[in-house]
């Protein structure tokens, strides 16, 4: 019996095949599908967040499927395949589990992390260029992603606030700093300020112990569940928001605040 892996692998084969493939698969490229992996992956980080069991296999499979993709288009090219892929990660994880796969020590979780990471960084030094603790981190990653990698690999050197309460300081510094500069009229500095903020505020969240991402996630769907209701509590009145007064739309607001979150 076909194993499961290589039915995918035989139909992704004959999607790609110049003949009778399908014309779409045939003319993606490695560049091409990579918006598409992002798109992947935020659909399995919602169905997740959604507690949606039912479709997370759906959503998986897109992703694994973008796998495979990956692997098929490079083998046409000669350059890797999707065997190549699997014997790497392997190697990797046995490599990187001493303590599971040979005779180190087991270590509680915070001590196992700091040797994944003294692992991960030996086998950076090892590939050669700079020897920097911010090696590798993709310039491709979502801006937030990124700036949670910057810091973490900082910390790990020593370089960090000691505690969350000279973060808040911090974040009150770039505050005002921002105010100044909107107080000009130099567009370029409010940008950095603004920057700067924002990169305080994932250094406090790290400090805090909570997902910057997952977080402002949650915001972004809070807004939009309250915004929606103010939208419907406006058209029960027989009106629309935009067509309501600051204080109107306050009131609204409010209300829809204390329909979703009594609490």
């Amino acid at each position: 019996m076909t194993q499961p892996i290589e039915s995918l692998l035989n139909v992704m084969a004959r999607l790609r095949d110049p003949v009778a493939g399908c014309p779409w698969d045939r003319e993606q490229t490695l560049q091409s599908l990579t918006r598409y992996t992002v798109e992947e992956v935020y659909e399995v980080i919602d169905c997740i967040e959604r507690g949606d069991h039912v479709a997370l296999p759906d959503e998986l499979g897109d992703l694994l499927f973008q796998i495979v993709f990956y692997a098929r288009v490079a083998e046409e090219a000669g350059q890797f395949d999707f065997n190549q892929i699997v014997a790497r990660i392997v190697d990797k994880l046995v490599r990187r589990h001493p303590h599971v796969f040979a005779d180190a020590p087991v270590l509680d979780a915070s001590a196992q992390s700091a040797r994944w990471e003294a692992q991960k960084a030996e086998e950076r030094a090892g590939k050669g260029g700079q020897n920097s603790a911010l090696e590798d981190i993709p310039i491709a990653l979502p801006a937030l992603m990124r700036a949670v990698k910057l810091q973490g690999r900082a910390a790990r050197v020593g370089f960090d606030w000691p505690a969350a309460a000279a973060v808040f300081d911090k974040v009150q510094e770039e505050i005002r700093e921002l105010e100044e500069a909107c107080a000009g009229t130099a567009s370029a500095r409010i940008e950095d300020e603004l920057g700067d903020l924002l990169f305080t505020c994932v250094n406090l969240a790290r400090h805090l112990g909570v997902e910057p991402e997952t977080a402002l996630r949650r915001a972004n769907t809070k807004f939009e569940q309250r915004f929606r209701l103010m939208e419907t509590l406006a058209a029960e009145q027989g009106k629309t928001v935009d067509g309501l007064p600051p204080p109107a739309q306050d009131e609204l607001w409010r209300a829809a605040k204390r329909a979703l979150d009594p609490l």
